[in-house]
């Protein structure tokens, strides 16, 4: 696993790409490492996650299930998924190849997913038998609705960016060529709003889960979150 900073913008990379980035236990220790030391890093505005070579990631390394090997603890996977999503900067995953099942885990747990063209996405649980554990059965359903999310996960169907797109699987999907600068696009336009702002928006959105309409607007309008640092000096600028 890979960070590198630059201007604001981390960027995670999965980097197993013999093996098409198949997650371990020892890639979510490194991981959760990288999201802990993000979570508390002021510096970074924007996350982005993406894989090394050809593919996002092509899911769970099912050797690393057959040999029995173990993560710290028992949940501790899906629990650094949870800190993936629950990460106070705004996430984009950027997809290319394969993005199956443990990789389509963490990409849902990203706020924006950016797909090329040529990748394709799925849910092969079924097809090898296991049950999901990671988030799947309830980030895939919020993504797609109940029945689209029924079909993809009881069939293991692999599905094309541009069918993800038409299903509301991924937010956006372009010419693989085009990846990178859609990416960067994107996190440009994030860095150039409030930090503070966005990290009040992200918060605000996550609480509207656990409220009723009428609670989250109440919730809302008591600002519990406080104003960001910087809203004077953006107010003297001009919104600048």
């Amino acid at each position: 696993m890979l960070r590198q900073d630059a201007d604001g913008l981390a960027t995670l990379t999965l980097h197993r790409p013999a093996k098409l980035n198949a997650l371990t236990p020892a890639v979510f220790v490194e991981l959760r490492d990288h999201l802990d030391a993000i979570a508390a890093d002021a510096s970074v505005g924007c996350v982005v996650l993406r894989g090394a070579g050809r593919s996002f990631c092509a899911g769970h390394d099912l050797d690393a299930i057959a040999t029995g090997e173990h993560a710290p603890s028992r949940h501790f996977e899906p629990e650094t998924v949870d800190a993936l999503e629950d990460l106070p900067q705004p996430t984009i995953a950027r997809l290319h190849g394969h993005c199956f099942t443990g990789g389509l885990e963490l990409a849902l747990a990203c706020d924006f997913l950016i797909a090329a063209e040529s990748a394709v996405l799925g849910d092969t649980h079924g097809q090898w038998g296991l049950a999901p554990i990671w988030g799947m059965s309830v980030r895939l359903p919020e993504r797609v609705g109940p029945s689209t999310a029924k079909r993809l996960m009881f069939t293991s169907a692999r599905v094309p960016a541009p069918e993800a797109l038409a299903i509301g699987l991924v937010d956006r999907v372009v010419p693989d060529d085009g990846l990178d600068g859609a990416v960067a696009e994107l996190a440009a336009g994030i860095l150039a709003n409030s930090w503070g702002t966005n990290r009040i928006d992200k918060r605000l959105l996550a609480d509207r889960t656990e409220r009723t309409r009428a609670e989250a607007l109440v919730h809302e309008r008591t600002m519990p979150y406080g104003m960001p640092d910087d809203a004077a000096e953006r107010l003297r600028r001009g919104g600048r």
